[in-house]
């Protein structure tokens, strides 16, 4: 059987050969060159043969492994890469086990299927590679992370390795940019938008499938800045922008154009943009607790979890920011994506003590002034000294980059000692 298809690049290496021995005076030259270039062309025709058959059978045992539903089965389909993956949920982080296959012109996002005969896979969502946009992303809890968003649907996806994070990123990345290569009209649009956005653009709201924010990563409704609680006041995402919001910031529907043109509950802002209603009301301006948290978090001198205790209240988790724009102000919010600060310390003028006084707590400082006392512990002794570092200058009116254009006269002003024990 293997005999016909052999017989072709046997005689491509008897012409090689032939032609290596062959003095170029000799008559038969000419004809012998002629004949190596139709015999190397059949041989290039004849490997491009079999490596759309290999790939036909490839896609029939996909076809099979799906249960016979999907309709991939097409000689413009070739499969890039399949694996598992985790993907870890919208509204918590908790990580489900899924299954990946990445063709030339979309992404099968599948689940597993506990079967012994039939399918072994079902598959979930169909994402195309027209308008789709993979991005590294950065988890504390879960390394190893990335985001694929379509049309269709955004996905948070964790990889099992570092190397095979990269692996399907550039896999991903290579089949969108062939993609586009094979579609001219597309490449103005993606001149534009080289950037990659992890929120979805005024532009394309209700037409791409937004990263949903995970109910963790907030403690009050991002639009009215209402704390949530588990009985009046519960968590809702906004299937346009992703947000989460209360129940009566999320009290509109609006047809959403990825998910077909279906009614989808969406948030007031996003509402009014879809439908072209406006509200006559001006905007307020901003308070300094209405700032978000990450608007600051992204241009921070420093931004971690701290434990915080103020007074004898007992310890709680909190999201500490000292922002670049205003490096005097420690921020506090409950969450890193929270739309509004619990509460900000000036820190001009406290006085630093950071000897810690409890064992179960021995990366901890403590700040004070008057009858203010802020007490925080971070996680390790490096995270406390790079708080330190910052706040040791803020409070005597100066900055990583140097004295604070807020002080008129910073020589003038009392500048606090830090605190030690004998």
């Amino acid at each position: 059987m293997l005999e016909p298809i052999q017989r072709i690049p046997r005689y491509e290496m008897l012409l090689k050969d032939y032609l290596k021995k062959l003095s170029p005076e000799s008559p038969d030259w000419n004809d012998a060159k002629k004949s190596l270039e139709i015999i190397s062309t059949a041989a290039s025709h004849s490997n491009s043969a079999i490596r759309k058959m290999e790939n036909l059978k490839k896609l029939l045992e996909i076809y099979e492994m799906l249960g016979e539903e999907e309709d991939i089965v097409n000689p413009s389909n070739e499969l890039i890469k399949e694996g598992q993956i985790l993907k870890l949920a919208a509204r918590n982080t908790s990580a489900q086990e899924r299954y990946l296959f990445l063709f030339n012109n979309m992404l099968l996002y599948c689940v597993p299927r506990f079967s012994l005969v039939g399918s072994k896979f079902t598959v979930r969502t169909r994402v195309g590679i027209d308008g789709m946009k993979v991005v590294e992303t950065h988890n504390e809890e879960y390394p190893h992370t990335f985001q694929v968003s379509g049309k269709e649907r955004t996905l948070e996806l964790q990889a099992s390795s570092e190397q095979d994070k990269e692996e399907w990123i550039k896999a991903l990345q290579e089949s969108i940019d062939a993609f586009h290569q094979r579609h001219e009209t597309f490449r103005n649009a993606i001149a534009k938008d080289n950037d990659i956005h992890l929120e979805v653009s005024t532009a394309e709201l209700g037409k791409r499938a937004p990263r949903w924010i995970r109910d963790n990563e907030v403690t009050m409704c991002m639009k009215c800045k209402e704390p949530f609680n588990a009985l009046t006041r519960r968590r809702h995402h906004c299937r346009a922008c992703g947000h989460v919001v209360c129940w009566k910031c999320s009290d509109y529907k609006a047809q959403l154009e990825y998910d077909g043109g279906r009614l989808n509950k969406v948030c007031k802002d996003c509402y009014q943009i879809i439908s072209g209603f406006t509200d006559s009301e001006e905007k307020k301006r901003k308070g300094i607790l209405e700032i978000e948290s990450a608007e600051v978090s992204g241009n921070s001198e420093v931004c971690s979890f701290l434990q915080y205790m103020e007074k004898s209240k007992p310890w709680q988790k909190i999201w500490c920011v000292i922002p670049k724009q205003d490096p005097l102000v420690l921020y506090m919010y409950g969450a890193p994506q929270d739309v509004r600060a619990q509460a900000t310390i000036p820190l001009l003028g406290y006085i630093v003590d950071d000897m810690p006084k409890s064992a179960d707590l021995p990366h901890s400082f403590k700040l004070t002034q008057s009858k203010s006392v802020h007490s925080f512990a971070a996680d390790s002794e490096e995270l406390k000294q790079k708080w330190l570092k910052v706040i040791l200058l803020a409070v005597t009116g100066e900055t990583p980059d140097g004295p604070s254009e807020h002080l008129d006269t910073p020589n003038n002003l009392p500048g606090p000692k830090r605190k030690s024990e004998c």
